[in-house]
């Protein structure tokens, strides 16, 4: 779980962010909370400060705080994003600020290989079509872009297909899909002209698959 110092109001972050975030591992935590669990763990160190840009003034300088000088910041702006010279500062987002763009950039500032969508576990039945065929597949995991599927069909890098997901409890889902990468013995699907619908629809899943 990575640690991360959140100066803001609460209204800052869109409903359930804060929450969403730590099940994907990363947790907020308002500066008096980090500093009483920092007493009960002294090892325990922030590796991000997420900042509304009217508390900017209050991030320590000084190496000797207790909260690193020199910790990367996320700014929560207005409409004009980050402004100054401050080198610390690696992005902005508007508030309130929503748990797609918040995971986009804390996946570019800790990972190697970054998402800009979460993506969760599952078991879904996929109907699959492609050049005149029709089968069943099952959706391994999944995102807003796309998901890893495990297909008794083979399918080539760069095939495209369509794909109807079946959701529980909710109507099916179908995406125009294509093959982009395989990790054996299953293939990796990226989603193509996504209508706003059915990305809510995806969107909705995939929340309510980690809140599970």
């Amino acid at each position: 779980m990575r640690a991360i110092v959140y100066l803001g109001p609460r209204d800052g972050l869109s409903p359930m962010t804060d929450v969403i975030l730590s099940r994907l591992g990363y947790q907020l935590l308002m500066p008096e909370t980090f500093l009483q669990l920092q007493d009960e763990r002294p090892d325990l160190r922030a590796e991000l400060l997420l900042v509304d840009e009217r508390r900017l003034e209050e991030v320590p300088r000084d190496t000797g705080a207790r909260v690193e000088a020199q910790l990367p910041i996320i700014v929560l702006s207005g409409t004009q994003g980050a402004t100054g010279d401050d080198p610390r500062i690696v992005g902005a987002v508007k508030r309130p600020a929503g748990l797609h763009d918040l995971y986009r950039l804390m996946q570019q500032v800790f990972e190697d290989r970054p998402r800009s969508m979460p993506r969760v576990p599952t078991h879904l039945r996929a109907l699959c079509e492609s050049r005149g065929s029709q089968w069943e597949g099952r959706v391994l995991s999944l995102s807003e872009n796309g998901c890893l599927i495990r297909s008794p069909e083979a399918i080539l890098l760069g095939q495209k297909l369509r794909l109807e997901l079946v959701i529980p409890q909710s109507e099916s889902i179908v995406l125009d899909a294509e093959a982009t990468y395989q990790l054996l013995p299953d293939t990796g699907l990226v989603f193509s002209a996504v209508e706003p619908s059915r990305r809510e629809a995806l969107g909705r899943y995939v929340t309510q698959t980690i809140l599970a």
